[in-house]
């Protein structure tokens, strides 16, 4: 398959989904990522940047679209829509993976937003949970128990967002597993990933 994320900044896609990405990409699909911004209001944009492309490296991802614009200062949404539009003619994605459209930050509700106008002819559209999401309740779980570990180490890339500190106390990697043990119990699983779907149309 060929499969599109988009993230707001460096780490989105890897928070929300990093797990189910490692597992996409054992199956040699080819991955596509979208990161719009390089991060600037949360830290030094060049590192943050250097830490996207090493997390990269290791997921094995088949391109990198970088948007270019600055954090917290997103341009109006055509102009937001036409450049993911481009990128969608590229790709020719099966599945779409965006920040949660309820979201506390307003890059990702942006982003969103842009995204479900963008792929309106995309049968398979799905949105990943980050730690800004609000009333997230997944209806698609995927269990990623063999590779929490690797998904760990791929957070362990980001080491300037992990070393800020969290008004839960728990870092990004152990905030991860957290989640996915969260996500486990209700998806029946010990280990997983939660995703909320915009469109899912079933091949049969």
């Amino acid at each position: 398959m060929n499969i599109l994320a988009l993230g707001a900044h460096p780490d989105d896609i890897e928070f929300g989904c990093g797990g189910t990405f490692l597992k996409f990409s054992k199956e040699e699909n080819n991955i596509y990522f979208l990161v719009l911004t390089r991060g600037e209001y949360g830290g030094d944009p060049q590192l943050r940047h250097k830490e996207q492309e090493e997390a990269l490296k290791l997921l094995g991802i088949k391109k990198i679209f970088w948007g270019g614009y600055t954090d917290t200062e997103l341009p109006n949404d055509r102009i937001i829509i036409t450049h993911i539009d481009k990128i969608i003619q590229e790709v020719n994605p099966d599945e779409v993976y965006v920040n949660y459209i309820e979201d506390i930050h307003q890059d990702h509700r942006i982003l969103a937003r842009c995204t479900l106008a963008a792929t309106r002819y995309i049968k398979k559209v799905f949105f990943y949970e980050d730690y800004t999401s609000s009333n997230f309740d997944p209806d698609i779980f995927v269990d990623i128990e063999d590779v929490l570990e690797k998904k760990q180490e791929l957070i362990r890339l980001y080491e300037s967002q992990v070393k800020k500190s969290y008004p839960t106390r728990l870092d990004m990697v152990e905030t991860v597993r957290a989640m996915a043990n969260f996500r486990g119990f209700q998806g029946k699983i010990k280990y997983a990933e939660g995703f909320k779907a915009f469109r899912f149309l079933r091949d049969i």
